[in-house]
């Protein structure tokens, strides 16, 4: 039996570096690097109108004058109308047109968080739950994956919120396609943000030389599966691969000069500061943002990946 409403919690993810993969098929194609996933990340609540949940499963597959598909319902971001494509497409497949999405976020979009992964996945979880789909997790992986792909809004974010932790995306693509590690580590994060980043645009460019700085980062950190390999891979990347913008360049170079750096005579835990892929954001590991001076957003790495939970977010 449905549960009528269901609500999921994805984390958001930053990535450190990768290099892209298209393909034609969206479920197949994404990308290969690393990154960290956050305590901070993206609500969503779904409920499904009375009577709709048994279209799927019933016989005629939904023939009989199923108002999940022939509407959608409402849609709102952070309390105020909106809504992600990637969710709609992921509704669309789940045959839950018609479910009242939710989704809220202290996560600032377009700034590097992997923000519409998470709401397309969350969408995912949380439709299959109160719509009594049936599919499983990696289905559900799958299907919001290829929905933010086809967007064109991101290539690894969803595989990565679903994993938790420090993944690393050995190949790309969905499960099944694609292949996930990781770092065995955990660290306080802190983030800055100065602006959006379009990641439509920066894909949609040559990506030759991205690709081939991604694919030295992803080496050094298989061979050095440590924190500090993964932040010092992150600045050589923003830098070889030219997306490094000024704001974040400026606020790297002040975590160093304060002694955040691996390289440095600072705390151990403290392992420097690099931007994000891709926003106008700067994160660190420890505490060098707030010792630079910076007012920085404060979370953790989160280990658990995305999840349903309790309509107050209790898992």
């Amino acid at each position: 039996m449905s549960s009528q409403r269901a609500t999921a919690f994805v984390p958001g993810h930053v990535t450190a570096f990768f290099s892209a993969h298209p393909a034609d098929d969206p479920a197949v194609a994404g990308s290969r690097g690393a990154g960290v996933t956050l305590t901070d990340g993206v609500t969503v609540r779904v409920s499904a109108p009375a009577g709709e949940t048994d279209a799927a499963t019933g016989g005629d597959g939904g023939a009989n004058g199923d108002a999940a598909s022939d509407g959608p319902g409402s849609r709102t971001i952070d309390g105020e109308p909106g809504s992600i494509g990637a969710v709609d497409d992921v509704l669309a497949e789940l045959d839950a047109r018609g479910a009242d999405v939710a989704v809220e976020t202290d996560l600032p979009i377009g700034a590097g968080f992997g923000v519409s992964g998470a709401a397309a996945l969350g969408a995912a979880l949380a439709a299959n739950d109160a719509f009594d789909r049936g599919r499983s997790e990696n289905d559900l992986v799958r299907i919001a994956h290829a929905a933010e792909v086809g967007r064109g809004t991101g290539l690894g974010d969803v595989v990565a919120q679903a994993r938790g932790g420090v993944p690393v995306r050995l190949e790309p693509g969905a499960p099944g396609v694609g292949e996930l590690d990781g770092v065995p580590a955990t660290a306080r994060v802190e983030y800055v943000t100065f602006g959006e980043l379009s990641t439509e645009a920066v894909l949609g460019g040559d990506t030759d030389a991205l690709t081939a700085a991604g694919e030295d980062a992803l080496d050094r950190l298989r061979a050095d599966p440590r924190l500090p390999t993964l932040m010092d891979a992150a600045r050589r990347f923003a830098r070889e691969a030219d997306l490094l913008v000024p704001e974040a360049a400026e606020a790297i170079a002040a975590v160093d000069a304060d002694g955040g750096s691996p390289e440095s005579s600072g705390s151990p835990d403290d392992l420097g500061a690099a931007m994000a892929m891709l926003g106008r954001t700067v994160f660190a590991l420890g505490t060098g943002l707030s010792d630079a001076g910076y007012d920085p957003n404060v979370c953790r790495i989160d280990a658990a990946g995305a999840r349903l939970v309790d309509e107050r977010g209790r898992e």
